[in-house]
């Protein structure tokens, strides 16, 4: 279908250092503009972000500090790129929650402000979930091809989640999955519970909230806050009264419990 367009929408996706928007940086925008008569118009930069690119960062893009050693760094780029996204509105898959805010943050960096007081942000992600829920009635009704009566009632709901987890091992039988970041094929949802709860996690935890995870080296890492990424280990024993300030915050119990068996350990 041929967009509606008023003025240009720029399409837009970055690859940056992290995911943090305060602090990360980009390495790679790209933007596609489409005019209103469906024109197009491409623009492409590897960027230098000033700062190593974490490899497991890395494995994800596939963009290393070798190439962007000799690329512009962003303040090089910022006028020329606000000239292409000038009097355009703005796309992208995430972007209102990420690749915006970030993007922000980078021309403020550098003196300069991305002005959204008149622009459209369509954000296809947010439409994404908003017309295809990922509730629980949404979830009966695709699966099941049932309406969940008495929805948000303790039985009514376990019986549900029941008939999709069977509607779900008929439905993808067989099914091939892709892993996104290594590109590894495997058909993970098979009637068996251990292949199940390993696809069902989103990270290896450690603590049952999730505040600390597994990384690829079975280390475990802080999964919030101003030390994410990094090992428990070496928060622990480089800045010694963030223990401290943990057992003394609203960390669940549970959490408390592990960070003091990791803090035990390394004392011994």
């Amino acid at each position: 279908m041929q967009l509606n367009l008023e003025r240009p929408l720029v399409f837009f996706d970055l690859e940056t250092t992290g995911v943090n928007v305060g602090k990360d940086r980009i390495v790679e925008i790209a933007m596609l503009k489409i005019m209103p008569d469906g024109s197009e118009q491409k623009k492409t930069w590897l960027v230098n972000p000033g700062v190593p690119i974490p490899i497991e960062v890395s494995n994800i893009h596939g963009i290393k500090d070798i190439d962007v050693k000799d690329k512009p760094r962003f303040p090089e780029l910022a006028d020329e790129l606000l000239e292409f996204i000038e009097n355009c509105d703005l796309a992208g898959y995430n972007s209102n929650k990420f690749d915006i805010p970030l993007l922000a943050e980078e021309l403020l960096r550098c003196g300069r402000d991305l002005d959204i007081t008149n622009r459209h942000l369509i954000d296809v992600q947010n439409i994404f979930h908003k017309m295809e829920q990922r509730t629980l009635v949404a979830a009966y009704r695709f699966y099941c091809q049932k309406e969940l009566v008495d929805a948000h009632h303790a039985e009514a709901d376990t019986r549900a989640t029941y008939e999709i987890l069977k509607a779900q091992l008929d439905k993808y039988k067989d099914m091939e999955y892709v892993e996104r970041n290594t590109g590894t094929r495997s058909q993970p949802v098979q009637n068996n519970m251990r292949s199940l709860s390993i696809f069902s996690k989103e990270f290896r935890h450690v603590d049952l909230a999730g505040h600390i995870i597994y990384n690829e080296h079975d280390e475990e890492v802080f999964n919030f806050g101003k030390y994410k990424g990094k090992t428990v280990e070496w928060v622990f024993r480089h800045e010694s009264p963030y223990y401290d300030w943990m057992m003394k915050t609203d960390f669940p119990n549970y959490t408390k419990k592990i960070i003091t068996q990791i803090k035990e350990r390394i004392q011994k």
